[in-house]
């Protein structure tokens, strides 16, 4: 919900001068902005504040005159609402005190005598926020140059949102000219109505409650989503049906009609919302709004839905404590691509990936999905899009949760460029969620979240009448126990935990979909490391050393078994020995330069000593490293994809002793086992059974951690 939302106004102008046309909710009423604790009402008890302004006054203070004291200063200890101090339209001065974006903002017509802002302060007719509705409405209705953009105004603590729109200076409502057109589209008679503007009212929130840059986001999503798409609508019926205007003329004629009768403010708003569509819309959009549903309103024959993203209300406020769990739903960059700008702020999504599952909604939608994909607004380059999108709803009902991934293969669509853009759609429209994907047996492991969105007793009795059958336990003895086994080691998953009987696998599906549509399952996903054990690294240490001790021996050999001096054996001994302080270098006589030059290396000889010599540092530096581990100690690296030489021999050193078949499929599927890859997401990108990783898991279970966490 938006919390801040506080009503919606119709405003227009005519030659006439500003109106307010229609509001709602009727008497919308603004929050309190101060809370202090009050004295006793005997007056004996003095809280600290005047305690501390009072100390050293006098040696003693009698009751009575710390009562007259305190009663002196009532008025300026409560706070009280300005309205009951005075008129708040007086409190703005006249054009010459006001700020310069103000007296820019309106027209001269716009300014008021005492005379127009005298009304009655109980005449709900004319007063809105302890405001004169023509004072506020010459507020909202701002110069020509100002109208066709945002709009925006603070007074007090109300911020006024808006996009007003305005007739071309021809007195004909038309769209604005392309660049690349000659002519506009409108409509040519003339009309009473200058400019209409749909403002929502919101409370402006404190400063502090959050960053500057959160509650700038906040509001932009409110006027995009809202103002902006309602002005958009309302300005295309006025220039082709002269809609707006029209709805004016019955809004006004009512009101004038029910207060020359001396009929009550409510009669006339009950009377308004069932002769215009207009008031209507902004009812169901408000009501909506503010119990963060998806909005299903008509406007002349146009079906629109709304909403506000379900979690913006997070942007105003710090880590509140029903979002301290488990579950991390940070938004990062790359899920924000994936689901696009529209669902990257304030919704809160699982990541869009293959091997997620798609859970249809059903709602109470007023309208049904299937017939307004197949209505007469639907253009006909359209239909093709509608047609595909019944079809991929047919079938995700067709069958159980199936992945995204199986969806694709079923509807033989492209994952990327097809299924991705369908399930955004849907979940935009809330028609669905994208949840992980169920085993087809319920062997899945459950978890219940800390809190629920609607009171447990609501939803036992819910469940209660959606599951009436005997084999069904109440919903708070199975909350129990799926909460209960998720701590288990062993037969954890809720077939073993409720099911218990494969006949009952058809109607505990269903049981599992309820649960899931109400977000009172989250499912727990295995997640594995490597462990490179402190035994594991001795052995590796041990054989690297025996690998050396070969290697040296051999050297040994060979250099005896040769006869050669070190200086026959190595050209480079020349070289060494001529830099070698108190040696003697002599110049080689002609007769020796061709035996030296037929040793001399080759470029070839050079390269290959190069790489020699380079992997002799690798042999030293591994050495080393495996020197410094120590033996009691278990080491558990966080990405094997990108394993150092060293973590490379610990990986090929556990396949030893295993089957070939095994100790493959470890070498596959061991670049995933960082404990952020879930189990799902291993075996779609490996391409694997769930079988065969228990089976790997089973063989390597003594260098593996594995542990349990939500998606």
């Amino acid at each position: 919900m938006a919390q801040t939302l506080l009503a919606f106004l119709l405003v227009n102008s005519s030659a006439k001068g500003p109106n307010l046309v229609f509001r709602w909710p009727p008497n919308p009423q603004t929050t309190s902005r101060l809370s202090r604790p009050l004295p006793h009402e005997d007056r004996l008890e003095l809280d600290n504040p005047w305690r501390a302004a009072n100390h050293n006054d006098s040696p003693q203070i009698s009751v009575e005159a710390s009562g007259e004291a305190m009663a002196t200063a009532a008025e300026d200890y409560q706070w009280k609402s300005p309205s009951v101090i005075r008129d708040r339209s007086r409190s703005f001065p006249r054009s010459g005190s006001l700020p310069t974006s103000a007296v820019n903002a309106l027209p001269e017509e716009h300014f008021f005598d005492d005379e127009e802002l005298a009304e009655d302060p109980t005449d709900e007719y004319h007063r809105i926020f302890d405001y004169s509705t023509q004072f506020l409405a010459g507020m909202l209705c701002p110069k020509t140059s100002l109208c066709h953009q945002k709009f925006d105004l603070v007074i007090d603590n109300l911020l006024f949102i808006g996009h007003p729109v305005c007739i071309e200076d021809g007195g004909h409502w038309q769209f604005k000219r392309d660049k690349s057109s000659s002519g506009s589209r409108g409509r040519s008679s003339n009309s009473w109505l200058h400019m209409f503007h749909f403002v929502l009212v919101l409370d402006l929130p404190d400063p502090s409650s959050s960053a500057s840059g959160n509650i700038s986001k906040y509001f932009d999503t409110i006027y995009k989503q809202i103002a902006f798409t309602i002005t958009a609508v309302l300005f295309q019926e006025q220039v082709l049906s002269n809609f707006v205007e029209l709805e004016c003329d019955v809004l006004g004629s009512l009101e004038a009609e029910y207060i020359a009768k001396g009929e009550p403010f409510s009669a006339f708003m009950s009377q308004a919302l069932q002769i215009s569509s207009v008031a209507s819309a902004m009812k169901a959009l408000f009501d909506a709004i503010k119990s963060s549903t998806m909005a299903y309103i008509t406007l002349n024959d146009i079906p629109l839905e709304l909403q506000l993203p379900p979690f913006l209300d997070h942007l105003l406020h710090g880590e509140e404590e029903h979002e301290l769990d488990f579950v991390d739903h940070q938004e990062d960059e790359d899920e924000a691509r994936v689901w696009g700008c529209d669902l990257s702020l304030g919704w809160r999504l699982p990541s869009l990936a293959p091997w997620k599952s798609l859970l249809l909604l059903e709602g109470d939608q007023e309208l049904d999905p299937y017939i307004n994909l197949r209505g007469p607004h639907v253009r006909p380059d359209e239909r093709e899009h509608a047609e595909g999108l019944i079809r991929f709803l047919e079938t995700a009902v067709c069958y159980a949760l199936p992945s995204l991934s199986d969806m694709a293969n079923l509807l033989e669509w492209d994952l990327e460029t097809q299924i991705y853009p369908t399930v955004r759609w849907l979940v935009h429209h809330r028609r669905a969620k994208v949840v992980d994907t169920i085993h087809l047996g319920l062997k899945t492991i459950f978890t219940i979240p800390p809190i629920f969105d609607a009171p447990l007793s609501t939803l036992s009795a819910e469940f209660k009448r959606d599951f009436p059958q005997p084999e069904i336990p109440p919903l708070p003895s199975l909350l129990a126990s799926i909460s209960e086994a998720s701590s288990r080691q062993s037969d954890n998953h809720f077939f073993a935990v409720v099911v218990r009987s494969k006949e009952l696998i058809p109607l505990y599906h269903e049981v599992v979909i309820w649960l899931l549509k109400r977000d009172m399952l989250y499912t727990l996903h295995l997640r594995i490391r490597i462990v490179a054990t402190a035994e594991l690294k001795a052995r590796v240490r041990r054989a690297h050393e025996r690998k050396l001790e070969r290697s040296m021996g051999q050297r040994r050999q060979d250099r005896v078994g040769s006869g050669l001096r070190p200086r026959d054996q190595d050209p480079a001994f020349y070289e060494v020995n001529a830099r070698r302080p108190g040696s003697t270098w002599f110049p080689l006589s002609p007769r020796g330069v061709h035996p030296f030059s037929r040793r001399m290396p080759s470029a070839e000889s050079e390269s290959g000593r190069t790489n020699e010599t380079s992997l002799s540092h690798v042999d030293e530096d591994d050495e080393e490293a495996i020197t410094d581990e120590s033996d009691d100690g278990n080491i558990a690296w966080g990405d094997p994809g990108t394993a150092s030489p060293l973590e490379r021999k610990w990986l090929a050193a556990m396949s030893e002793g295993k089957d070939e078949h095994i100790a493959r499929r470890f070498e596959q599927i061991n670049q995933y086992f960082d404990g952020k890859s879930t189990d799902d997401e291993i075996l779609h990108r490996a391409e694997i059974s769930r079988k065969q990783l228990r089976e790997v898991l089973h063989h390597y279970d003594e260098y593996l951690q594995t542990f349990l966490h939500p998606a």
